[in-house]
C-alpha cells in the first residue's frame, strides 16, 4: 500500500478538519516511525509533544499491558488503585501542602473544567493572552487567542480579555475584581514557542492574588518534564491556583487533568462536573509509568541538558534568526518565510517537524532522545537550509 492511496482513503471517508495527511505512519520505536511505503522517519515531533517517552516503550506497553488484562474500565461510580496513585503522584509534584485532582482525557477538556471551576467564584471575567492555544471545544477556543480558529464559531463565551502575551502592564490594565481568572501558558507552544520575560508569571501571581482571580496555568504543552521541569512554570516561584495538564501525562494515551491547589480543591461539589473516561484505569497505568521512568532514569536533566545544545547549535545555522524555548519544548524562526516548505524537505529527508507558523518550525521530541539523534537532526536541519530550504 502507498502513501497516496491512504490518502485518498483519508479523503473519502475522514472529514477534511485536518486537511488529508501526506504520510500514514504503521508504526515506531522510541523516537524512529516507519510509514506504510516502508521508509524510516525520527520524530521530532513526539504527537505534538504527546509521546513524552516516544513509541512504544517497553514501560507503558508493560503497564498498560497487565492492565488490559486486569480492569479495563469503571465510570466514575467506582475508584480503582491507579486513578488515587496517579492523583497522589501528581500532588507531589506541585510540591504544596494542598491538592485534588479531576482527571479527564485531553486539554481541552482540563481547560474547560478549569472555567467552570472559576465560575465558583460568583465571577464570569476571564484574561487570556494573544496567540494562545487552549483548545477547540466551544469554552476552550473562548480562551484561545487566535482568532483564525475563533471567528468561524462565533458567538463564543462572552466576557473573554484577550491582551499581548509577556506584556505585564497589559494584564494590569485588564485584572479586575471581577476577574475570575487568568489563564496563561509559561511557554506559547502553537502560537511559535514563545516565551514570556522572566518577570511575567510573577507579575500575574501578584495581581491574580490582589484581585482574587485563579491563575491558571496551562501546562498541556510545557507539562511532564518537557521543558526540564514537570510543569513548565517552576523557574518563577509561583504557585498557581490551578494547573492543567495532557498530551505528556497519558505518554500517547488521552489523559487530562486539572490539578486545583490549596483552596481551590475543594470548589467542586459532587455531581457539578463529570468525564466518563476520565482516570480511566489503563491510561493512568500508563501514566505511572511515565512519572516513574522520567523520575528513575533521571529524565528532566537530560531536557535541559540536550535542549540547551539544540538551542545553541541551531541558532549558528545560516538561515535561522532565532531559537526559542526550553528543554525540549523548541521553536526554529527561519529569516525567510518558509517553514512549511522546510518542514516539507525535512519530511523528504528522514525527519518529522511541525510549522508553527510561516516562519517558525517547532520541534518536541521525545524525552529519551539520544545524543546520536539529536546530531543527526542537527545535520540533517542543517544540510536542508544549506541546500535552498
Amino acid at each position: 500500500m502507498k502513501n497516496n492511496i491512504y490518502a485518498k482513503r483519508w479523503g473519502k471517508s475522514v472529514q477534511n478538519n485536518y486537511g488529508v495527511p501526506e504520510i500514514t505512519l504503521i508504526k515506531g520505536r522510541g523516537l524512529v516511525v516507519q510509514d506504510v511505503e516502508g521508509k524510516i522517519y525520527l520524530d521530532f515531533l513526539g504527537g505534538i509533544a504527546t509521546n513524552i517517552l516516544g513509541h512504544a516503550h517497553p514501560s507503558i506497553v508493560a503497564a498498560v499491558s497487565k492492565q488490559v488484562e486486569t480492569l479495563n474500565h469503571v465510570s466514575n461510580y467506582y475508584a480503582h488503585p491507579n486513578a488515587v496513585l496517579l492523583a497522589e503522584k501528581l500532588v507531589s509534584l506541585t510540591k504544596t501542602k494542598k491538592a485534588k485532582v479531576f482527571f479527564c482525557q485531553s486539554g481541552a477538556e482540563a481547560n474547560e473544567a478549569a472555567i467552570k471551576l472559576s465560575r465558583k467564584s460568583g465571577r464570569s471575567h476571564i484574561v487570556a493572552a494573544q496567540g494562545s492555544f487552549h483548545g477547540r471545544t466551544m469554552g476552550a477556543l473562548s480562551l484561545t487567542g487566535q482568532p483564525s480558529k475563533r471567528e468561524p464559531f462565533l458567538p463564543l463565551l462572552k466576557n473573554v480579555k484577550h491582551v499581548p502575551f509577556g506584556d505585564i502592564e497589559a494584564m494590569r490594565r485588564s485584572i479586575t475584581k471581577k476577574t475570575a481568572m487568568v489563564i496563561i501558558e509559561p511557554i506559547m507552544g502553537e502560537a511559535g514557542v514563545i516565551v514570556p520575560p522572566i518577570d511575567y508569571l510573577q507579575g500575574i501571581r501578584e495581581l491574580c492574588d490582589k484581585y482574587g482571580a485563579l491563575l491558571v496555568i496551562d501546562a498541556v504543552q510545557t507539562g511532564m518534564g518537557r521543558t526540564g521541569d514537570w510543569f513548565g512554570y517552576e523557574y518563577s516561584g509561583i504557585t498557581p491556583d490551578v494547573i492543567t495538564l495532557a498530551k505528556g501525562l497519558g505518554g500517547g494515551l488521552p489523559l487530562g487533568a486539572m490539578i486545583a491547589i490549596g483552596d481551590s480543591a475543594d470548589l467542586f461539589k459532587p455531581g457539578e462536573h463529570g468525564s466518563t473516561f476520565g482516570g480511566n484505569p489503563i491510561t493512568t497505568a500508563a501514566a505511572l509509568a511515565v512519572i516513574k521512568t522520567i523520575e528513575k532514569q533521571s529524565l528532566l536533566k537530560k531536557v535541559r541538558k540536550q535542549g540547551q545544545r539544540l538551542i545553541q547549535e541551531l541558532a549558528l545555522i545560516p538561515g535561522v534568526s532565532q531559537v526559542r524555548g526550553s528543554g525540549l519544548l523548541i521553536g526554529i524562526e527561519m529569516e525567510e518565510a518558509h517553514a512549511n516548505e522546510i518542514a516539507r524537505k525535512l519530511a523528504e529527508a528522514g525527519v518529522l517537524v511541525n510549522a508553527a507558523n510561516s516562519n517558525t518550525i517547532r520541534i518536541a521530541p521525545a524525552l529519551i532522545v539520544t545524543d546520536a539523534q539529536v546530531n543527526k537532526f542537527i545535520n540533517i536541519f542543517r544540510k536542508v537550509l544549506t541546500n535552498g530550504g
